[in-house]
């Protein structure tokens, strides 16, 4: 008798119902299925189906036949060590509960710098053209590994000419800043961020060097703008290599209680990344300003040179470890009469802090006060083409005398160089090739000087070297400071090309030049020149002058 559908079945069912119950801890199919799926995934490993539920046609693969492999990756074993949750580090308040009206900055191991900096979504490239888009996290993962926190610190602090995204930030901010309170006079609709001179400033920032600016004018806002900006990306930088700081890192001289109040208006957008900023003038009480003082560390400070050295005398700041000095308005301070102040307020700096002067003072009588104060290699900056601008600082010396002293005169020059104590210092000769200076070739010779005669090459190891007037187009005469003319030259053009393209890297430049009375077309216009750049002309050039007439 056959079997019917309803038997067979029963048959099947019993025995998946002892296959079951062999085990009473066995688990379904279903469920097993379910708890291998969760290991894979907590493995990292997925089945290809369960990888391509988390893909999506892209336009490269748009049948995703790829099933997002690239886009795919799986995740490694935790073997770093992951900082405490909890853990959290103070930005750059060093007592903020000891500073009225300020805020307790503190931050996880992932910085507000650092995420600033990673964190940035667009970055400009054609500067100006585009903003710079910021997200914020509301919910920022603090479990980001140290290795992970140290590469992206070694990645800011990489040197290089173009600013970084936190300085971008910081520009960000204070233009908002400004353009709320009407102080932006850049223009309407120019942007910081293609300010000229600031990119300028951020490369020779970037040398390492000490920096002289050489317009003409006090800074700008947008000018005070890039300087504070690149100030307080190298002093984030540094707080967060663990680096503490005893005085403020940055100090901003001033000649009035004005400009010191538009300074610290530029600076105000970076108290919300913790960096304070604190105004000094005689416009208030000394004991006022004793007491606020001592109730907050500034960052940066911006005071007149006379009130910063009573407060310093009165041991009300120490000023011993500022890493940066800015001197703005120089001419004002020294017309003030507050140039041994400048010195003395050096003076209580030890150490090597960085420079920025801006110098709007092109008379002889203030080189010495640059002297003082910009004492290593310096960057010339200037966006002004003005003979004034570019040889700023470089005295020129210029003497009236027979041909048959003009042998002795550039033999004599070349005395005060030697003794002068500038080691750094490298010394150069331009001769005519129609006037005849052998005595004078063979006498430099002698002396194991580099001389470049029949060639356009010269030595630039050598620290005294002599070139003929047609090769030095292609000469680089701006590591020279000291250039000599025993024969003036036919034409004031190279004379300007001379003055404006020596010393490009100190501001101990001298010109030295002999004239003859075969030259007294020339002493007219030389004599304009010394007097726009606010050098002595000599009796001697002013009778020649009066003879051409």
């Amino acid at each position: 008798m056959a079997k019917g559908d309803d038997t067979l079945q029963k048959k099947k069912n019993k025995a998946i119902r002892k296959r079951n119950n062999r085990s009473s801890s066995a688990l379904s199919v279903k469920v097993s299925a379910a708890i291998a799926a969760k290991k894979r995934r907590k493995a990292g490993k997925r089945r290809l189906c369960q990888g391509m539920c988390y893909s999506l046609p892209t336009p490269e693969d748009p049948f995703n036949d790829r099933h997002g492999k690239e886009d795919f990756k799986t995740k490694g074993p935790k073997n770093k060590t992951l900082p405490k949750k909890d853990e959290t580090v103070p930005l750059i308040e060093k007592d903020a509960s000891r500073r009225k009206g300020s805020h307790d900055v503190k931050i996880s191991k992932k910085s507000y710098h650092l995420e600033k900096e990673n964190e940035s979504d667009k970055a400009t490239d054609n500067l100006g053209k585009e903003s710079i888009i910021t997200s914020e996290s509301e919910n920022t993962e603090e479990t980001e590994t140290e290795d992970d926190l140290c590469g992206a610190q070694q990645n800011h602090r990489e040197i290089s000419e173009f600013p970084s995204k936190f300085v971008f930030w910081c520009l960000s901010s204070i233009e908002n800043a400004l353009r709320e309170g009407d102080a932006y006079t850049d223009g309407e609709g120019n942007s910081l961020f293609a300010n000229s001179w600031g990119l300028e400033f951020s490369k020779c920032y970037a040398t390492g060097k000490d920096v002289m600016e050489t317009s003409g004018n006090s800074a700008t806002n947008e000018q005070i703008a890039w300087v504070v900006s690149g100030a307080a990306d190298t002093f984030v930088g540094k707080e967060l290599q663990g680096v503490s700081f005893s005085s403020p890192f940055l100090i901003f001289l001033v000649p009035s209680q004005e400009k010191a109040t538009q300074v610290r208006k530029v600076c105000k957008p970076l108290k919300s990344i913790g960096i304070h900023t604190v105004s000094i003038h005689p416009g208030a009480s000394l004991d006022h300003q004793i007491h606020g003082l001592k109730s907050c560390e500034p960052e940066f400070l911006v005071s007149t040179p006379e009130r910063l050295l009573e407060l310093v005398s009165l041991k009300a700041i120490d000023i011993s470890a500022v890493s940066m000095l800015v001197v703005d308005g120089l001419n004002a301070i020294c017309s003030a009469g507050h140039s041994d102040t400048l010195k003395s307020i050096k003076k209580f700096i030890s150490g090597n802090p960085r420079l920025l002067v801006f110098n709007d003072c092109f008379s002889h009588t203030y080189i010495a006060m640059v002297q003082n104060l910009l004492t290593g290699p310096i960057c010339r900056l200037s966006l002004n083409n003005s003979i004034t601008s570019l040889s700023s600082c470089i005295i020129q010396s210029v003497e009236v005398c027979t041909s048959e002293d003009k042998l002795v005169k550039g033999i004599q020059a070349k005395h005060p160089f030697w003794s002068s104590g500038i080691h750094n210092s490298k010394l150069l000769y331009i001769l005519r090739n129609e006037v005849k200076c052998d005595k004078l070739v063979k006498y430099l010779k002698s002396k194991g000087c580099s001389i470049s005669l029949d060639s356009e090459s010269v030595d630039s190891n050598s620290r005294v070297s002599v070139v003929y007037l047609e090769h030095i187009s292609t000469t680089d005469i701006g590591v020279y400071d000291v250039v000599v003319l025993p024969s003036f030259v036919p034409s004031m053009d190279s004379y300007v090309h001379i003055l404006t393209k020596m010393a490009r890297g100190s501001v101990n430049g001298v010109l030295h030049s002999s004239l003859t009375k075969r030259d007294t077309e020339l002493a007219e216009p030389l004599v304009e020149i010394l007097e726009q750049c606010g050098q002595k002309v000599p009796p001697t050039l002013k009778d020649l002058q009066n003879t051409s007439k």
